[in-house]
């Protein structure tokens, strides 16, 4: 083959993959296109928002406004990962799922948290026993104040149950319970005592103290007010009373 007719079959050959090349961008850039919301939003646009479940705390119309940019880039176009990262950030959300339905819905199904305490000064515990922000968030003033180092949510939960079921017999809720960073327990009752439980055997000496707190209210009569209840002692207790607290008025109890 001589090179006049080796060069007119290259070029013929290069024209070939340059038709097939142009070809298939013909295809595949109206493809891309409408898959980016270049093109076509406002011919398949996603006309309705379906909401799975009822609403108690998350804001409707802010769930509305957050969905509203990634429904404009129409049905093809909408980025569902984006949009659900989106929904999960709002105030309540404990996680969500989106979704799209031929020819124009966007659907999202929100789970939200069920406050169970706060938790610190920022922050709540939800049933399940995961931490949440509580920043913008409506904190139920019925809740009881719960804190504790990281970790140890469950742990928390669990005493406080506890700790309930122990003064419920004798007409009292638990208001706060605490766990410091040394493992030393304190709670407050829902009638303002404050009582330190400590480090070891915190069971057993809420228990005791449950059981005679009836006792001693009894034996005080109509005089000062329960303060404080120190159960950091091997055989007993000591008692505040009084709105201020003075060397005087400390009483040790024993069982």
């Amino acid at each position: 083959m001589n090179a006049p007719a080796a060069a007119r079959i290259a070029d013929s050959a290069v024209l070939r993959i340059a038709a097939w090349t142009l070809a298939l961008a013909l295809v595949v850039l109206p493809v891309v296109a409408v898959v980016n919301g270049w093109i076509g939003a406002e011919r398949w646009p996603l006309r309705t928002l379906r909401v799975e479940g009822r609403l108690q705390r998350v804001d409707p119309a802010r769930l509305q406004k957050t969905l509203l940019p990634y429904a404009r880039r129409g049905f093809f176009a909408v980025r569902l990962d984006d949009a659900q990262a989106a929904v999960a950030r709002l105030p309540w959300v404990d996680h969500a799922e989106v979704r799209k339905r031929w020819p124009d819905v966007l659907e999202v199904r929100v789970v939200e948290h069920r406050p169970f305490a706060r938790w610190g000064g920022s922050r709540l515990l939800s049933e399940d026993g995961r931490l949440f922000a509580a920043k913008g968030v409506a904190v139920p003033k019925s809740l009881p104040l719960l804190d504790g180092p990281p970790g140890h949510e469950a742990e928390v939960m669990a005493l406080y149950g506890e700790s309930r079921d122990l003064f419920a017999g004798v007409g009292l809720d638990v208001r706060a319970l605490a766990l410091d960073r040394r493992g030393s327990w304190s709670l407050q009752l829902s009638n303002g005592v404050d009582v330190l439980v400590g480090s070891r055997e915190a069971r057993s000496r809420m228990a005791r103290f449950a059981r005679l707190l009836p006792q001693v209210l009894a034996q005080r009569g109509g005089g000062d007010a329960l303060r404080r209840a120190d159960l950091r002692y091997t055989n007993g207790f000591a008692l505040t009373w009084g709105d201020a607290p003075a060397q005087g008025n400390a009483q040790a109890t024993g069982t």
